[in-house]
């Protein structure tokens, strides 16, 4: 009798040993190239699970930044807007806070700082003002 307690315990043992382990399913890495469209000159950039855009904005021929890009956080809010030409910045740039509101605001000339740059705190309140050397 022993001998068959023996033998059967060992028997659920060893099937219990050979059963598959579960394992967790492992998070799905989406590249950087699965998160992108480019659609007649629109370049989307999307947050993995493409739910949620992260940078738009136009490209010239030669697939530069031209035109308004927009970068937007995960939740959506607008964080920044910066104008080029042909992969220069150039123009209007405004950059905002996670929060909304504005971090700073300035404009380009060819790829350089001119004019009224506006920097604020978290809170909106300015905190500097810096004119660049051209004025």
């Amino acid at each position: 009798m022993f001998k068959y307690v023996v033998a059967i315990s060992l028997a659920i043992s060893v099937v219990g040993c050979t059963e598959k382990e579960e394992t967790a399913e492992k998070p799905k890495i989406e590249k950087k190239e699965d998160l992108v469209v480019v659609k007649n000159g629109l370049f989307t950039e999307y947050y993995p699970g493409k739910k949620q855009v992260k940078f738009q904005g136009q490209q010239d021929e030669l697939k530069q930044r031209h035109g308004r890009w927009t970068f937007y956080s995960e939740s959506g809010i607008e964080l920044s807007i910066t104008h080029y030409i042909h992969g220069v910045k150039h123009g209007h740039t405004i950059v905002k806070y996670p929060n909304g509101n504005m971090h700073y605001v300035g404009e380009y000339d060819n790829g350089k700082e001119i004019g009224k740059w506006q920097m604020y705190d978290e809170q909106g309140n300015v905190t500097v003002t810096d004119y660049d050397a051209l004025n």
